[in-house]
């Protein structure tokens, strides 16, 4: 089992709502068959908010709702579930299990997952896990901004401004901003982000959901000029931040 959260002064953060800084959790699918061993608690207090799942079934379901940042499993056997998810999303995720057979850990690593961890575990080492794992999934490491022209994102405290003036967004306009700064400059087609977005090229609606969330994220961005010196778009393939890269740029937060 993790170690209990009041053995780690060492993680001990003050309690300030992150809502109050401008920081948005980090949404996490925990998709767990028995006794959880994560404290939804602690892990919140760090930035991360968890969605339950007991089985694949319910992650199918909870799936467009948590739109998942990461992913966590927590069975005693995961790789069909690792398999299904490969299907809907490029998210990482890293595995929690109590087996220890190296051909086990082989295994889920060549099917899909990012990492495995072992149980029992320290708290420190699996946070440090979660932010390895989200480094190497992100074009973009959460703790930069990123910076095109007038546009500033901070993935750190996930807000976004306009000539330094914050821009009010929605969960799903700012995580379809985030997708095309990840990739800024490359054309990310449609199936591309709906998949991204909503887990399923197969989701109803979505290709109007898309159009509509892109025009209100072209609207906020751009409320006084042609939107597409930001966003442009390549006519029955996708869209992309930026027709040029050179002005785009990443930097330390």
């Amino acid at each position: 089992m993790a170690t209990p959260s009041h053995t780690l002064p060492f993680l001990v953060r003050p309690q300030v709502q992150q809502e109050q800084i401008g920081i948005q959790p980090l949404r996490t699918l925990l998709i767990a068959d028995g006794i959880q061993t994560l404290d939804s608690g602690l892990l919140h207090s760090f930035g991360y908010r968890l969605y339950p799942a007991g089985s694949a079934e319910e992650a199918r379901r909870e799936f467009p709702l948590a739109r998942p940042e990461l992913i966590v499993i927590d069975c005693r056997e995961g790789k069909p579930i690792i398999r299904m998810l490969r299907e809907w999303t490029n998210a990482p995720i890293v595995v929690i299990s109590e087996r220890t057979e190296e051909s086990e850990k082989i295994d889920c690593l060549d099917t899909g997952a990012d990492d495995y961890v072992t149980k029992p575990f320290h708290m420190g080492e699996l946070l440090a896990r979660f932010r390895a794992a989200l480094r190497r999934a992100f074009g973009i490491p959460r703790s930069q901004i990123f910076v095109a022209g007038d546009l500033q994102v901070n993935f750190t405290r996930r807000t976004v401004a306009i000539r330094n003036q914050l821009v009010d967004l929605t969960g799903t306009e700012y995580e379809l901003l985030k997708i095309l700064a990840s990739h800024a400059g490359a054309v990310r087609t449609y199936g591309q982000l709906i998949h991204a977005l909503w887990g399923s090229t197969e989701f109803r609606d979505a290709m109007h959901l898309l159009r509509v969330t892109m025009s209100n994220l072209r609207r906020k961005l751009t409320p006084e000029r042609d939107a597409a010196w930001l966003i442009a778009t390549e006519p029955r393939v996708g869209d992309r931040l930026g027709k040029e890269t050179e002005w785009a740029q990443p930097r330390e937060a």
